[in-house]
C-alpha cells in the first residue's frame, strides 16, 4: 500500500538560509501519515472516543538534501510491516524524484490511559 501527499515548502518552513529546517519534515511526514489513515477509512476520532490513540514509538531518520522555500514537495508512505502490537511505516520526501528525506516510523497503538494496546483487527486489515 502506497499513499502519497503533496507538500508546499512555506517561509514558516524554513531557516535564516531558506533551507527547510530538520524538525519540519517530522511534521510534514506526520501530515502524510493523518491524510493516509483517513484516507483508509480509519476515523481517529472515533478511536480516542473509544479509548485507543495511535502514538509514534520510534522514528529513524535520515537527511539526503535540502529542500527549499516554495518547492513542492511529495511525500510518499509505505507500510512495511503490521503486527497486533505495532506498524512500521517507510515514508520519503522528494522533489521531482529526487530523494531529500527518508524515515521509518514505528507506530503503536495505546488506551487514552496510558497503556499498551493491540491494535485493532479491523484496523489491522485495512493496513
Amino acid at each position: 500500500m502506497i499513499h502519497q501527499f503533496p507538500v508546499r515548502v512555506y517561509y514558516e518552513d524554513t531557516d535564516m538560509g531558506g533551507i527547510v529546517y530538520h524538525a519540519n519534515y517530522l511534521r510534514f511526514i506526520e501530515r502524510a501519515r493523518s491524510d493516509w489513515v483517513r484516507g483508509i477509512g480509519v476515523d481517529q476520532n472515533a478511536m480516542r472516543e473509544a479509548g485507543l490513540i495511535y502514538v509514534v514509538r520510534r522514528i529513524e531518520a535520515d537527511y539526503l538534501a535540502p529542500a527549499k522555500f516554495d518547492e513542492e514537495l511529495l511525500v510518499t508512505t509505505r507500510m512495511h510491516k503490521v503486527t497486533p502490537a505495532r506498524m512500521t511505516l517507510q515514508q520519503e520526501v522528494s522533489r521531482a524524484g529526487q530523494p531529500l528525506f527518508r524515515a521509518e516510523v514505528t507506530i503503536v497503538c495505546m488506551t487514552t490511559t496510558g497503556k499498551p494496546a493491540r491494535l485493532p483487527a479491523e484496523i489491522r486489515a485495512l493496513m
